[in-house]
């Protein structure tokens, strides 16, 4: 197996950032549930490695009822960081980061994928291609079949503008994270009260995501004015007068989650041996995209060979 990853880290949406101040960020997923057994077994051997924790943060909520339970939801997080848990998958990998992949390149004759960067750098030839990155990427990603193309393309993605506030006094609020109703936010979190953050004795790291509806439609934004708003509207939602912050930063993730998630766990051309996998694809969540990786893997394991094993697996994130 070899993973391409455009970005300079493993991690996707399970981003943390770690600034100059000494404060950490979950600025991309924020925690993560567990149903399957499948994936519980993943979280406690990350939790074995000490990759992951149980977050027992005070969970709220602003502007309407939590609903019964959901408090007491049990809420694991990544540690030191998010990315934790991608780091322990990514163990063992040849992982090139910072290479953007070009469409694949399907050779009839000899039926294998040749790969190549966008800057046209040939990167091999392989037996099988996993695309996991957002549909529209993975759309552009699989122009080589046209039906998967399709399907990946359907499927609409959306935003989400996330900020990152560092202060340096604990704020005066009875709660680690909260629901936000009626608010261009839709959840906030006391990132310092999540297990391994060395955050700086007695600051508080706060990281606000806007709704995906106040995300969409202000898209665009110049981040330092999507980050004032928003800082705004966690004053007014809780009722709280911010200090100005020591450390204030918005990032846009434009392709944050999806509208409808397709019915089916992946998508899958077995002629071809190439498929696409994510969050996308059968439900949301940190869980639905790790069991959609587990529902492409069985695919391509269960496929006859096409080609030597000479030519391995891509992955293109």
């Amino acid at each position: 197996m070899t993973v391409f990853e455009k970005s300079r880290g493993v991690g996707g949406r399970m981003a943390t950032r770690r600034t100059e101040h000494g404060a950490r960020f979950d600025h991309g997923a924020q925690y993560f549930t567990v149903r399957d057994e499948r994936f519980a077994a993943f979280v406690q051997r990350c939790e074995a490695a000490g990759a992951a924790s149980r977050w027992r943060g005070r969970i709220a909520s602003l502007g309407q009822a939590l609903p019964a339970g959901k408090a007491e939801q049990p809420r694991h997080v990544g540690t030191p960081g998010m990315n934790a848990l991608c780091g322990e998958l990514a163990g063992g990998l040849d992982v090139r980061l910072e290479t953007r992949c070009a469409p694949p390149v399907w050779v009839e004759g000899e039926r294998r994928w040749r790969l190549a960067s966008d800057q046209g750098q040939p990167l091999g030839e392989y037996e099988a291609v996993v695309v996991s990155a957002p549909a529209p990427q993975a759309a552009q990603l699989l122009a080589a079949t046209p039906a998967l193309a399709s399907a990946a393309r359907a499927v609409q993605m959306r935003g989400c503008w996330a900020v990152m506030a560092a202060f340096a006094e604990r704020l005066p609020l009875d709660f680690d994270g909260a629901f936000v109703h009626g608010s261009p936010l839709s959840w906030v979190a006391r990132n310092s009260s999540k297990p391994g953050r060395d955050t700086t004795p007695g600051a508080d790291a706060w990281v606000l995501h806007a709704s995906p509806e106040w995300s969409d439609a202000h898209i665009e934004r110049e981040p330092a004015a999507a980050a004032g708003q928003l800082l705004a509207a966690f004053g007014e939602a809780t009722g709280v007068e911010l200090p100005k912050p020591e450390y204030a930063s918005a990032h846009r993730w434009r392709y944050a989650l999806p509208a409808e998630p397709l019915p089916d766990r992946c998508l899958y051309d077995a002629a071809k041996r190439i498929g696409a996998c994510g969050d996308w694809c059968g439900g949301p969540r940190v869980e639905g995209a790790y069991l959609s990786g587990l529902a492409l893997a069985d695919k391509i394991a269960a496929s006859k060979p096409i080609a030597s094993s000479q030519h391995p697996t891509a992955n293109c994130q």
